[in-house]
């Protein structure tokens, strides 16, 4: 089935909006996405609608016939919830907006469109590794790198590390006062 999707630079934009508006819940953000899928797709901004929950904690999201479209609010779908995260709820945003696109054999053709949507998004770009060219220059950056981990260790270290008298001295500090607030002397 060929589908017509938004090229990958308006994919990314959408995708970062949504992922915004699900962290920061500003409805600016929400909106502005929304409205750059609709202008894509030449088509009248639907109504959405915000809900706690939907059919009972079941359902997600649904698209009625008339445009409306009902959506969990993201600050619910986050709560008491281990595997919802915030790529599901997208894919759930893009899956009903295929399903307000392309209205007809609505449960396949949604399905895809969000996989489509979502394909090539989050490409990593590959990394260089710049390897030096003789065996005594890697041992060098080898022990280049151990060196500056050392020093960062030894100074957060040092900073923080109290002598055993000192915490003995302290806990038998609070134990006193513990004592002198209850009144035992």
């Amino acid at each position: 089935m060929r589908m017509l999707v938004p090229p990958i630079v308006y994919r990314r934009e959408i995708d970062r909006d949504i992922a915004d508006f699900f962290n920061s819940h500003r409805q600016s953000s929400f909106r502005r996405a929304i409205s750059a899928l609709c202008r894509y797709y030449n088509v009248k901004l639907p109504r959405i609608e915000w809900f706690e929950y939907l059919d009972w904690g079941k359902t997600a999201g649904k698209t009625y016939e008339d445009g409306r479209i009902h959506l969990v609010h993201p600050s619910r779908w986050k709560r008491g919830r281990i595997y919802y995260t915030e790529r599901l709820w997208v894919q759930m945003v893009y899956h009903e907006m295929g399903h307000y696109l392309l209205w007809t054999d609505a449960e396949r053709k949604a399905n895809v469109f969000a996989r489509r949507m979502i394909t090539g998004l989050r490409a990593r770009p590959r990394r260089v590794r710049s390897v030096p060219a003789s065996r005594s220059a890697r041992r060098r950056a080898v022990v280049a790198r151990a060196a500056s981990r050392r020093a960062a260790v030894s100074s957060s270290a040092s900073r923080r590390r109290r002598s055993r008298t000192a915490i003995a001295r302290r806990a038998k500090g609070a134990k006193i006062r513990a004592r002198k607030v209850r009144g035992i002397s």
